[in-house]
């Protein structure tokens, strides 16, 4: 039998109700997905490795949790051009530790934002060990794949307070994943230099990628509202903020053979 077309009633948790119509018993199955156009999928994954507190992943998480409350963040969402994003929210540790928290969620109103909210600050801790940068944004770049959604842009989000000391290389996996997504960004929350430097090098990266730095966890909440801010509506990048100049591995290339045309030119110039 075959079935034709599909689509669409996407629920507040972001699932989305199939209508199948079938057309023929003597056709050969097949189903047609199409999924569900929105301004961004965000992806936020947020460190839960042992060198974060209890208190300071209380801190982290309700940061997120308010975010979704806040009103900024709510206009950038519902003033972009489709007025509606795709979010989830993985915690990560060691290298084998990440866990979906908040699975792809549609968030198209004030009200989907709110419950989001909501499912945000009831969360439990899953992990408290090792920091494996790489390992989670290789499981991050994983769930983009046959979410449901269909993203202008797609982001992922990385907060975090320490350097890789486990995993896979933090650096291969984001120029690995550069090549599937648009965006890698990132929120450090340290006072150190060594931490900001590590995920400038190579966390963060792609078009319009910045990164954001906080001294304590105290301050994670507000600045984690201007960023989504920004993030979510694609204007520009928050004043505290630092733009990161790593283009996107096919941006390379371009770039690469562009120069090769170039020399290629000059040369037969030169022989003629």
């Amino acid at each position: 039998m075959k079935y034709r077309s599909k689509i669409l009633l996407p629920l507040a948790n972001g699932t989305l109700l199939f209508s199948l119509w079938a057309t023929s018993a003597e056709q050969s199955q097949a189903i047609e997905i199409i999924d569900l156009d929105v301004d961004v999928e965000l992806q936020l994954l947020m460190d839960v490795s042992g060198s974060v507190s209890h208190q300071e992943y209380l801190l982290q998480r309700d940061g997120y949790a308010q975010a979704f409350s806040n009103d900024e963040v709510q206009q950038s969402i519902l003033q972009g051009e489709l007025g509606k994003i795709a979010v989830q929210l993985v915690m990560w540790s060691g290298e084998n530790q990440q866990s979906i928290m908040a699975d792809w969620t549609l968030i198209d109103s004030v009200e989907s934002a709110l419950d989001f909210s909501s499912a945000l600050a009831e969360l439990a801790r899953p992990f408290w060990h090792m920091t494996g940068v790489g390992s989670a944004i290789d499981f991050g770049t994983a769930q983009f794949a046959d979410n449901g959604f269909s993203g202008n842009r797609k982001i992922i989000d990385v907060s975090g307070d320490g350097i890789e000391n486990s995993g896979r290389d933090t650096q291969l996996a984001r120029d690995d994943a550069l090549t599937e997504i648009d965006t890698i960004n990132g929120i450090v929350i340290s006072p150190y230099q060594s931490v900001s430097d590590f995920y400038v090098d190579e966390v963060v990266g792609g078009e319009n990628a910045f990164l954001m730095q906080v001294d304590r966890f105290e301050q994670f909440g507000d600045a984690i509202q201007q960023k989504l801010s920004y993030e979510i509506s694609g204007d520009g990048i928050p004043p505290q903020a630092t733009r990161v100049s790593v283009p996107a591995p096919g941006s390379l290339y371009l770039s690469l053979m562009g120069l090769i045309l170039v020399a290629a030119a000059c040369k037969r110039n030169k022989e003629k």
